[in-house]
């Protein structure tokens, strides 16, 4: 579910009262007292920011964050009213994004919840996805299948190119363009063959039948596969 908030807060009023004001602003919410339901909430729903009190009656909030914080990096606040400056930095070293005290100012949560899923939707908004490719601008990474894979800078320009015009031929005088060097040279044909063939190499599961990047003799290349925008 998008933007679904997980909360864990045993007293009731404070739960009701969060819970309320965020399904006001319309996010998924789903809230509970103990830390096992919340365990499992995070596991079912797949929530995309937690907000976590410390002192519950089923044990420490902050065992749980530690725990998520190994299979999620989604957003987590505390929410407690440990304020001294210790208790800050053990949640903070179990995994916590931000620490709240209460009492706390809801307006101010609110801000910081809308503040988390504005970024969030920044972010998303600049990844490039092609079947099992995940390309990320902002961050200058690439997963393939899950996995980081690495780049040269002429091969990432390449990539960028490509999954920007999905199934549209590139002609070699584009891709010397888009190669461009530092010194004001461009870059000749056998640098763009040595580079498509570097970039095979790293994103194609067999390099002699391309799923990917195809050749189109006597015109270019061409990128086969659809590319979403997320």
């Amino acid at each position: 579910m998008e933007n679904t908030i997980l909360i864990l807060e045993d007293e009731e009023s404070i739960n009701r009262g969060i819970s309320f004001s965020l399904q006001k602003e319309g996010y998924e919410v789903i809230s509970t007292d103990t830390i096992a339901k919340a365990e499992q909430y995070f596991w079912d729903k797949k929530p995309q920011l937690f907000i976590c009190d410390v002192n519950l009656p089923d044990g420490n909030g902050l065992d749980l964050i530690k725990k998520i914080r190994g299979e999620s990096n989604m957003h987590i606040i505390c929410l407690t009213a440990l304020g001294q400056e210790l208790d800050q930095v053990m949640g903070y070293e179990a995994g916590a994004d931000d620490y709240i005290v209460k009492p706390f100012s809801l307006s101010v949560l609110m801000l910081k919840v809308a503040a988390v899923f504005r970024r969030k939707a920044e972010t998303e908004e600049d990844i490039l996805s092609s079947g099992d490719i995940q390309f990320y601008r902002k961050e200058m990474r690439i997963l393939k299948s899950g996995r980081e894979i690495s780049l040269t800078k002429n091969e990432w320009k390449l990539l960028q190119m490509f999954l920007e015009n999905p199934k549209q031929i590139l002609s070699r005088g584009q891709l010397q363009q888009n190669l461009f060097d530092i010194d004001e040279n461009f870059v000749d044909d056998n640098t763009i063959a040595v580079n498509i063939r570097r970039l095979r190499e790293k994103i194609e599961k067999d390099t002699s039948k391309p799923e990917y990047i195809k050749n189109i003799r006597g015109l270019g290349y061409v990128w086969t596969k659809e590319c979403s925008l997320f």
